[in-house]
C-alpha cells in the first residue's frame, strides 16, 4: 500500500519552481525519486530533497500543470508541511510575477508588488 498523496497545483513553470525551491534553500533534483515511508519511492519530474527521510515531488500533467506528490505524513514528522508548502507556493507566485513583469513589452509598466 502506497503512502503517497497526489495534490493538484497551479504550478506550471518548472524553471520558476526550481528557482523558488533554491531561493528557500531547498536542494532540487530532476527526474528523481521521491522518498516515502519504509523506503518506498515514486518517480517525479522535480524533487525537493528535504532534511530527513521524506521528499516533495512534482510530476507534470498533460495540460502542463504539476501535481505535488509526497508522503505527507512522513514530511510532517520533521517539517510543518502546511508552512513548507505555503512558503513554496508563495515564493513561486512572487518569482512567477517578477518573471512576467520582466517580459518584453512590459518593461515600461509601472508595477507595485504588495505582499501581505
Amino acid at each position: 500500500m502506497s503512502h503517497f498523496s497526489t495534490l493538484r497545483t497551479k504550478i506550471s513553470d518548472a524553471v520558476i519552481l526550481k528557482q523558488s525551491l533554491r531561493d528557500l534553500g531547498i536542494a532540487v533534483q530532476e527526474n528523481a525519486d521521491v522518498r516515502g515511508y519504509n523506503g518506498q519511492r515514486v518517480r517525479a519530474d522535480l524533487v525537493a530533497t528535504l532534511e530527513g527521510d521524506y521528499d516533495l515531488g512534482w510530476s507534470r500533467n498533460s495540460d502542463g500543470s504539476f501535481d505535488l506528490i509526497a508522503d505527507l505524513w512522513g514530511v510532517a514528522k520533521k517539517h510543518n508541511q502546511t508552512e513548507l508548502i505555503n512558503a513554496i507556493n508563495q515564493k513561486y507566485a512572487v518569482n512567477k510575477t517578477l518573471a512576467e513583469v520582466k517580459r518584453p513589452g512590459l518593461s515600461n509598466a509601472n508595477v507595485k508588488l504588495v505582499l501581505q
